[in-house]
């Protein structure tokens, strides 16, 4: 029960308001989801949806096999690399961006797209930089091996282990 707690409030916190609150709020508030809809907009729910669906996926795999968050503090201590792990190195990331790019299409502005180019660049700096410097010293040789066998943002064939 605390690790689903602890999944809930880094998922309302950090990819919520990446991928939700921040979309929302440049694009005028909840007040601009009552607009009517047209044809474009209910096509955006594709995007919305299955980034959704990627996100909470891999939020199990960290979960169940991890048993852990994707939090830095609260990282699993085994390397996770199933589900969509086996295809791609960081499959939330992309969930994360799928979504932001639904909100860009269902409102149509500008400032959203220009947020979307800024959050895949922050998030690729943050991973460069960051995420698989410390994999690499947390997990050595196998996430070495990992990462040569799946590509960080493209999803290719699965990955073996």
């Amino acid at each position: 029960m605390i690790l689903f707690l602890k999944n809930l409030v880094f998922t309302l916190l950090m990819p919520g308001s990446v991928g939700v609150w921040i979309p929302l709020w440049i694009a005028g508030g909840a007040a601009a989801l009552a607009r009517p809809w047209d044809a474009t907009q209910y096509l955006a729910l594709l995007p919305l949806l299955a980034g959704a669906a990627i996100y909470f996926w891999c939020l199990w795999h960290f979960a169940v096999y991890g048993r852990a968050t994707p939090a830095p503090i609260d990282a699993p201590r085994v390397l996770v690399v199933r589900g969509l792990y086996r295809h791609v190195r960081n499959p939330m990331y992309v969930g994360v961006l799928t979504v932001i790019v639904g909100w860009c299409i269902v409102f149509g502005l500008r400032a959203l797209w220009t947020y979307a180019a800024a959050v895949a660049v922050g998030f690729h700096v943050f991973v460069l930089i960051v995420e698989e410097p410390t994999l690499r010293r947390q997990f050595g040789a196998e996430y070495v091996r990992y990462c040569a066998h799946v590509r960080r943002w493209i999803p290719g064939p699965r990955y073996g282990g």
